[in-house]
């Protein structure tokens, strides 16, 4: 049963992320109305020309990798700072649309501690 619910969360964060990713090129789903403080982060972050590039391509690879139950522990590592940089960015500057960012850090998390054991030799002194 518990596994069954690690795999079930996984698949479900995983499917959102590449979502998320193939919206990073595609375009398809609209952004929610932001206020002019994220407005203005998300543009300078745009204006960059890789960042947001970088962040499709991160969720695509974590999401695919998710799904497939592939690599997930390094694919949580590298998708973990896109992810909380967004929830912070939604908690600091405007809370409207924070929920999406707040499932996939939890779900994040959900799969990190699924996969403790490959994070054992990171902690070890």
């Amino acid at each position: 049963m518990r596994t069954k619910l690690f795999l079930g969360t996984q698949a479900v964060v995983g499917l959102v992320l590449v979502v998320f990713g193939l919206n990073g090129f595609l375009q398809f789903l609209p952004l929610p109305p932001a206020n002019d403080e994220l407005a203005a982060f998300g543009m300078a972050v745009y204006k960059t020309g890789y960042i947001f590039p970088l962040m499709a391509i991160l969720e695509l690879f974590a999401g695919v990798s998710f799904l497939l139950n592939r690599f997930s522990a390094l694919s949580a590592v590298l998708i973990m700072p896109v992810m909380i940089n967004a929830l912070f960015a939604h908690i600091f500057l405007d809370m409207n649309g924070i929920a999406p960012s707040l499932f996939i850090v939890l779900g994040i998390l959900f799969v990190m501690f699924k996969n403790k054991e490959a994070y054992a030799l990171m902690f070890k002194a």
